[in-house]
Order: structure tokens, then sequence, then C-alpha cells
């Protein structure tokens, strides 16, 4: 089968690789569409950073480059293993694409992404969803209605992402939220924001992006920080309060910044991008205003009410694909264009 396989840093190439062998316990899938991350993009750009380098496998998949990339993914179910009884030959369904230790507890209420020696299917080995078909365990399996059409549940993963930094900031229906950043994630989160009954303003530099966030109309306010005082404007919204919680979605200090001070006084802050390279933060602000400054790391069984938004069409992924590619353009039309041309696009999804 076909298959993306990184290598090293600018090395991702289109290969013919074994189908995998679908084992007791684990569902065969043929995958569908696959979306391309903003971690893909740093591996391809700095890597290998979740990915294992050649000669030092991972401790639990065992696995090094080359990879199999991809882990935003959905597809339909072709075979299940011995001992699955519970998925059927033709559902769709999408995948939690964790690489997790057999005896970490992945039960309700556990903190299973902060496991030690945590990865990603499509990064840290195990297939990966930038591939024809793809072996995963049922635990990590999730089967979706056959209503959600398989390219748009390709972006339930990074939606999930979303909603789990929504959970950890403790934002209800009522409060105001400022996203900072209107990438995929800071769209899909402010979708997620939205469907919770939640006042979003996001703050974008990008045309392309504020015309998304008005488009779709997850966001209450679009902010321009060339072109206004995002603290000023967030005042006059806020009538001088300052915003309940504040998402930082960019990895970008200033914007980090904007958020500590536009942030009232026992609001939450919560870092949602994956950063590498350290911060700075007005801890002056922090403790005057007592702002509680949290991190959030992917998702922890919070697929399922995921899904479910996406199913009572609270939220809808539509809009948020802008381009659709073959697996064979994947460099020169998906990571090449996100890489040097991302105002063009929000979400590239790759058909495999």
């Amino acid at each position: 089968m076909k298959a993306a396989r990184f290598y090293d840093k600018g090395d991702i190439r289109i290969e013919d690789i074994p189908e995998p062998t679908v084992e007791p316990g684990t569902v065969g899938i043929d995958v569908a569409w696959c979306g391309i991350c903003g971690t893909d993009l740093h591996e391809f750009m700095e890597g290998p950073i979740f990915i294992p380098p050649c000669g030092h496998p991972h401790p639990v998949s065992g696995e090094s480059a080359p990879i199999t990339m991809g882990h935003e993914f959905s597809g339909v179910v072709y075979e299940v293993g011995d001992g699955v009884d519970d998925i059927e030959i033709g559902q769709h369904v999408v995948v939690e694409p964790y690489i997790i230790a057999d005896d970490v507890d992945t039960g309700p209420g556990e903190s299973y992404q902060l496991s030690k020696n945590m990865n990603f299917i499509g990064l840290g080995g195990h297939g990966g969803g930038l591939s024809e078909k793809i072996a995963v365990k049922r635990r990590w399996v999730h089967p979706i209605s056959n209503a959600i059409p398989l390219d748009q549940a390709a972006l339930i993963e990074p939606l999930t992402v979303g909603y789990h930094a929504f959970v950890r900031s403790g934002a209800k229906a009522g409060d105001v939220a400022l996203v900072g950043g209107g990438g995929p994630i800071g769209l899909l989160l402010s979708s997620v924001l939205k469907a919770k009954g939640i006042t979003v303003i996001l703050t974008e530099l990008s045309a392309k992006r504020k015309e998304k966030a008005k488009e779709t109309g997850v966001a209450d306010h679009v902010l321009d920080p060339s072109e206004v005082n995002v603290i000023e404007e967030v005042m006059k919204i806020t009538e001088g309060r300052g915003v309940d919680v504040a998402f930082e979605c960019t990895s970008i200090n200033e914007v980090l910044d904007t958020l500590v001070e536009a942030t009232k006084p026992s609001g939450t802050v919560v870092i949602v991008s994956i950063w590498s390279h350290p911060a700075t933060v007005n801890v002056h602000s922090v403790v005057m205003k007592e702002l509680d400054v949290r991190g959030t790391i992917a998702y922890a069984n919070n697929h399922a009410d995921t899904i479910k938004l996406v199913e009572e069409g609270k939220v809808n992924l539509e809009p948020f694909i802008t381009q659709r590619i073959k697996l064979e353009d994947l460099v020169a039309e998906g990571f090449e264009r996100l890489i040097h041309n991302n105002e063009s696009a929000v979400k590239i999804i790759v058909h495999t």
C-alpha cells in the first residue's frame, strides 16, 4: 500500500509498504481522509520532534524513523481482530491516535494524556493516517454516524483538541472568551465555545482566517492587532471587566502578553499551542490579578462528547476544509503550501 514516510527533516517520501496485519484486539481501517496538522509541519521543518529519530526507537511502539505519518484521520472498518465484538465491518470511524503503555489506566477521569512516554499514532509509530490502511487497537477507535461525511470526520481529532482545551478552561455558558489565533485549532476551539454558549472574541492577522471566522460565525468579534488595540477593544466589549477566559493558539509571545492583560481578575489563561521555544509572561499581572495559567495537551476521554456535538449539528466542520489533495501531492500541495502560503489555507485534508 502507499504511505507517507518521514525519514528526517525535510524528507518525506511516498512509498510502497506492506499492509498492516489485523491482530487480536485491533481494528483494520481503510483510511478515507487525513488532515495535515501543525505538528506534522513542525516535524517536516524542524524535526524529528515527536518522531523517534532513526536508531532511537520509541519505548512503547519500538519504532523509529522512517515512520508513517498522519494522526487526524477517518475511515471505514474492513476487518476486526479476534476479541473485538462491538465494531462491525463497514462502520465509519475516527481514531483517538494515542500510543500509550498497556499498563496505563485510560478509564473515565484518568489523565492518560500525561502518562510517561505518551506519543501519537502517525508520529511515534503504529502506522498512520497518511496511508491506505491502518490497524488500531480497539480502545482508540470511535464509531461515528454515517451522517458525518468522512472528509469532515477527519477534523474530529483537532476539534477534540479544542474540546479538551474548553474543558481545561472551566468556561461555561454566558462567559466571554478571547481566542488568540485563528488557525485551525483556534477556529475549531471557537466553534466548540460557541456551541457551549460562550461569547467568542478572536484575534487574527490573516485576511483568509479572519474571513473564515466571520463566515462560519464561530466568533462574535474578530479583531486584527495590526488595525486595533486589542486590549482596548476587549474592554469595550466586556464593559471594562476583561474576558473570563483566554486561549493562546499561536506560540507567539505578544499574543500571550495580550491575553494576560485582557483577562479579568481571577480569570483563566489556557495555553493550547505547542511551543518550540521559551516564553516570557508578565508575572506581576498574573499575581496581581490572581490569574490561573493552564496548559492543555491533546484530549482524554473527550472524543465521545466531541463527536456528539458534530452529530447533533452544533458544530459544522465542512467550512474549515479549504483544500482536498491526493496522497502523492502531499509535500508539494500540502506541506509546501502550508509553509509558504498558509494565508490561503485553513485545513488541507488528504485523500488516501
